[in-house]
């Protein structure tokens, strides 16, 4: 009794400090202090743990030895921790530890309860403790990021069928309307879709006449948004507006991205027999209206004609323009409040480089890639972080590390965590192909907290972010 009094004393008197410390840590301290005391906290809790299990004196001062070997990593964390709030922290960290150690040697020789322990939670303990990082990742990916082939494919086979749907329809509608053959795009295509299939991308392509239309890159409109491009009508002297027939969605001498995306959605969303689409395709089909992006809904049906409890799949319906190498969406939620800019998509670029680094080396980067898009969809304060900055982490990454073979993605998963945390800091990761983009700019001040405290206690324990 004695014993676990006295125990019991210590525990309280550490949880009244860290209860204090925690609630006030992300109004006080920021992100570096608060993820600072996050990592002070897993030390505290392994050495009250080690402490307990100690029998006399000699063995308590060996285990105490021990975790402050590890409150050791808080001082070598990165640059944003201040000494100031460093000190406080372990000051008062300091001081309950000593408080335990007092507690403990005050104790009897006495054998602890016997407990019954809950088989359930120590395999599960148990398993995640014998596994190394590496085993982990494997497991993780195939478990919880990879896609199985067969519900890639009835994803992709029931996007293909709608996509059949709406070019019919079109054509039929609209004959005269200029559009290049449509079809798939986006992550479901590329094999880069994580931990469910359950959006695709129809693209439709806007086809335009050379001589009447010129793509005008961003830094060189009023914009000067490398990301928001222009499509201006020219040589009107020669080829008055009515010529084109996109000239019906000139909005001050530019192709408007807006009107063009309006007129798809009273032509397509609005107008289409959705429920006789459906009964054709054995689904609930019904389009999303409100929002500014074209997007369907489909919703699988049981063997009686009722919705199932199977996820929706999202098809996302993008007008484009292509040049070249160039892509122009029209995502006026990228875009807004310009109605006549174009949004530049660097993921064609971004998946090309990728795989051409893979496939020069043998690399593995786009599975860490998948990895850490799972790890960011499933973890509550890692979601703010989309695709896009992940993608340019691993191609900046790869610009100065060459092995990205198998056996090193344990490595290269912890080093995208430090290089994640230092952009974090900076506020800044610049696009791999646009510098002057800052893929970071989206997130606010409460979101890049959370995302950093989290990321800083998975610098010790990268396992929490595979949970």
């Amino acid at each position: 009794m004695n014993f676990q009094g006295s125990r019991r004393r210590g525990e309280d008197g550490i949880a009244m400090v860290i209860d204090f410390l925690l609630s006030n840590a992300r109004l006080v301290l920021g992100v570096g202090g608060a993820a600072m005391l996050g990592i002070a906290t897993l030390a505290v809790k392994r050495l009250i743990e080690r402490a307990g299990r100690a029998a006399d004196d000699e063995k308590v001062e060996q285990k105490m030895a021990e975790s402050w070997e590890e409150l050791s990593l808080v001082s070598a964390s990165p640059t944003l921790i201040k000494k100031g709030i460093e000190g406080v922290v372990m000051k008062h960290v300091a001081k309950a530890a000593r408080q335990q150690k007092a507690d403990l040697c005050q104790q009897p020789q006495a054998s602890p309860p016997e407990v019954v322990p809950k088989v359930e939670s120590k395999s599960k303990r148990l398993q995640l403790c014998v596994l190394t990082l590496q085993e982990r990742l494997q497991q993780y990916y195939h478990t919880r990021a990879a896609l199985a082939p067969g519900e890639i494919q009835r994803a992709q086979s029931l996007a293909l069928d709608i996509c059949t749907e709406i070019q019919g329809f079109l054509h039929s509608r609209l004959p005269d309307m200029p559009l290049g053959e449509m079809n798939l795009g986006g992550s479901l295509l590329d094999d880069l879709q994580v931990v469910s299939a359950d959006h695709a991308c129809l693209l439709v392509p806007l086809q335009l006449e050379a001589s009447l239309w010129r793509l005008v890159p961003g830094e060189e409109t009023l914009l000067t948004h490398p990301l928001h491009w222009m499509v201006r009508r020219v040589n009107l002297e020669y080829f008055p507006r009515g010529r084109s027939y996109w000239d019906r969605y000139l909005v001050g001498g530019y192709l408007s991205a807006e009107a063009v995306v309006n007129m798809f959605s009273k032509a397509v969303m609005e107008t289409i027999n959705w429920p006789s689409i459906s009964s054709t395709l054995d689904c609930l089909v019904r389009p999303v209206l409100g929002g500014p992006d074209l997007k369907l809904e489909i919703r699988p049906l049981d063997e009686f004609g009722a919705e199932s409890g199977d996820e929706p799949l999202f098809i996302s319906m993008l007008p484009l323009l292509r040049e070249g190498d160039v892509v122009l969406s029209a995502q006026t939620e990228l875009t807004s409040p310009w109605v006549n800019a174009w949004h530049l998509s660097l993921y064609p670029w971004e998946n090309q480089r990728l795989s051409q680094l893979d496939t020069a080396d043998g690399g593995h980067r786009r599975q860490t890639l998948k990895i850490l898009k799972a790890v960011c969809r499933l973890n509550p304060a890692l979601r703010p972080l989309e695709a896009a900055p992940l993608s340019n982490l691993i191609l900046h990454l790869s610009d100065g590390e060459s092995d990205w073979s198998e056996s090193s993605l344990h490595a290269r998963f912890q080093q995208c965590i430090t290089e994640l945390i230092g952009y974090l800091e900076n506020g800044a990761l610049h696009s791999y192909f646009k510098p002057a983009v800052n893929l970071l700019s989206g997130l606010s001040e409460d979101q890049v907290d959370q995302m950093g405290f989290m990321l800083y206690c998975a610098v010790t324990e990268p396992e929490i972010l595979l949970i």
